[in-house]
């Protein structure tokens, strides 16, 4: 049997962080054995045990799979999820073959977006990379239009209000500037949906391209748009470190 906290099996599944879990449990979102589920503190055998959450099956790593992985550098209109009802090409598509083990990306990047893109299985580890209180680094090249004055910039450096609240501090470097548009490099260490395009449309230069170049130090140097690699050893033990997760 493999028993673990019902919370904390969610997560390593990659369903949600635990924090999150804990409250869809409280909200009734899960059922076990078709049973909603409400309290905290149950046990679930991750073997045997059927587990819904909004009605979807949770699909448990089983505890002998060895954890893997991968790093995706993710091309143009493909979407970043494991299945698309519009059957449209997923980032999945492009890792069939990878991995015996049912890997998953490590949170999102946009269809129109590219770069690099993290999957794997170990859904613990993937959620505290992308938890804001890790303040984990990702650094996109984004080509907007025209060409932003310096105290335009300052404004997104320090932080700004958007429609479901602020952003945090980041740090803008402007790589190379031409009549048309701009090149500049954006680190993030926390991120809400669209947020790139968002913060330079409020200063009115339209995000033309975003290339994510790193995930936490970690580089696609050296791969092609749908190519992946696994993780080297050192690179793996960066994020854990990152993350806060024990080596």
């Amino acid at each position: 049997m493999a028993q673990e906290r019902l919370h904390k099996a969610l997560a390593m599944a990659g369903v949600s962080s635990r924090r999150l879990a804990e409250q869809m449990i409280v909200e009734g979102r899960v059922r076990l054995n078709g049973t909603r589920v409400t309290e905290m503190g149950l046990k679930v055998d991750t073997e045997s045990d059927q587990v819904l959450v909004d009605g979807k099956k949770v699909r448990f790593r089983p505890a002998d799979q060895e954890l893997v992985y991968f790093l995706l550098n993710k091309p143009l209109s493909v979407l970043t999820t494991a299945k698309d009802d519009r059957g449209r090409k997923t980032v999945m598509d492009l890792v069939k073959g990878a991995s015996g083990a049912r890997i998953f990306p490590v949170g999102r990047l946009d269809y129109d977006a590219e770069g690099a893109l993290l999957l794997t299985n170990d859904g613990d580890l993937a959620n505290k990379l992308i938890h804001p209180r890790h303040h984990v680094p990702k650094t996109y090249m984004v080509k907007v239009k025209a060409v932003p004055a310096e105290d335009k910039l300052d404004k997104l450096r320090r932080g700004i209000y958007l429609e479901d609240g602020p952003t945090g501090p980041c740090q803008i470097e402007v790589v190379q500037k031409a009549r048309v548009n701009t090149w500049v490099q954006v680190i993030l260490k926390q991120g809400k949906n669209r947020q790139l395009k968002r913060m330079f449309w409020r200063i009115k230069h339209p995000v033309m391209k975003i290339v994510r170049t790193h995930f936490a130090g970690i580089t696609t140097e050296g791969l092609a748009p749908g190519q992946y690699r696994s993780l080297t050893k050192r690179e793996l033990a960066s994020l854990r470190q990152q993350a806060g997760v024990d080596q």
